[in-house]
């Protein structure tokens, strides 16, 4: 029996590989529906992602910020808690590094950057920290704080740029300082001009510590024992309301990385938003697609990435509306939501499986 969970437990690879099939399959039936051709939009897609190294290279780039938003909603859920305000988050962690990158001067080239980065990191988790802080204190739902927050954190952040980061007859700030600049110019150079930086290596940097303070660590099982039982926690001597906050802070460090990693290392300047730029939403499907694990949040961040920067080529290659990848994701995260679907296709395999072995 014990073979048996293993084949079909949450955290199987087994569950997301096939919503992911699932899911493409559900694509190309909507296409062939809508007149196109499955096959070629998919081999456009995967072309335009690896048919030179200047688009794999910005694949690469558009991975990145999903794999922080991604590590925030998990690090959130492991905890018990539902951080949906990871596009706040991101947007702070945005802000700040801006500043620091435009208004900070004299400092060399590595310290200017890490301040930077510190900056970003530490305002999305002080914006985190709120909504920790009114959940642990007042009892208040994550949800609402933090929904509420994205809308402030998307005009705080305009109101920051336009009165004091704003360049002169432009919608977007100064740039920032050369020192501040995460940018790899060599690398940049071997993916043919792609906006290769350091934040790439940070974010798989952050995986393994994401695995390592949750697995291996007492802060990690206590963030984890208050997630699963919060009485439970408290009656074994946990602080829970500390750890609520605790969760939401090092959630929000992560989306606040990777918005000053798209500052430093991608724009080197903020946009006024006209809109919410949706990376921390999209976090929130990629955290669902990498059942919540750090090293599978790399995976669906990959794939995510892949699917969003290559529908472009879907649009060109073969004239397919590039909204379709929404529907193929929107698919895979249904499938893994609806488990009970996917363990019914792996159940003739399961199966065939048990039966060669009593022949």
């Amino acid at each position: 029996m014990s073979k048996v969970f293993k084949i079909f437990s949450v955290n199987s690879l087994l569950v997301p590989l096939v919503a992911i099939v699932l899911g493409l399959i559900v694509g190309a039936i909507i296409m062939l529906i809508g007149g196109y051709d499955p096959l070629l939009a998919y081999s456009s897609l995967f072309s335009t992602v690896f048919g030179n190294v200047y688009d794999f290279g910005e694949a690469i780039r558009e991975i990145t910020p999903l794999i922080m938003t991604g590590l925030a909603v998990a690090f959130a859920f492991r905890a018990g808690l539902f951080n949906i305000g990871a596009e706040g988050q991101y947007i702070m962690g945005m802000t700040a590094a801006t500043a620091v990158g435009i208004k900070l001067t004299g400092l060399p080239i590595v310290v200017h950057a890490l301040v930077a980065i510190i900056a970003g990191g530490l305002a999305g988790g002080i914006w985190a920290g709120i909504t920790g802080y009114l959940k642990a204190k007042r009892g208040v739902n994550e949800v609402i704080i933090s929904i509420m927050l994205n809308w402030t954190a998307l005009y705080l952040g305009n109101y920051i740029v336009n009165n004091f980061l704003l360049q002169k007859g432009q919608q977007k700030s100064e740039e920032i300082k050369d020192t501040a600049s995460i940018s790899i110019g060599w690398l940049s150079e071997a993916f043919d001009n792609a906006r290769m930086h350091w934040g790439t290596v940070i974010a798989i940097l952050a995986a393994v510590f994401f695995f390592i303070y949750m697995w291996k660590s007492k802060q990690g099982y206590e963030l984890r024992a208050v997630g699963h039982n919060g009485d439970a926690a408290k009656y074994a001597g946990m602080n829970v309301k500390k750890n609520i906050v605790k969760a939401m802070f090092i959630s929000g460090v992560f989306a606040g990385l990777g918005g000053a990693f798209q500052v430093l290392g991608v724009f080197h300047y903020q946009a006024v938003f006209t809109g919410s730029p949706g990376i921390g939403f999209d976090g929130i499907a990629v955290a669902l697609i990498g059942m919540n694990h750090p090293f599978g949040i790399l995976l669906s961040a990959s794939l995510f990435g892949i699917l969003t920067y290559g529908s472009a080529g879907m649009s060109f290659g073969a004239d397919v509306p590039p909204e379709i990848i929404r529907i193929v994701i929107g698919s895979i995260i249904f499938f893994i939501a609806a488990q009970g679907i996917v363990r019914w296709v792996l159940k003739p395999l399961y199966l065939k499986r048990k039966k060669e072995k009593v022949l």
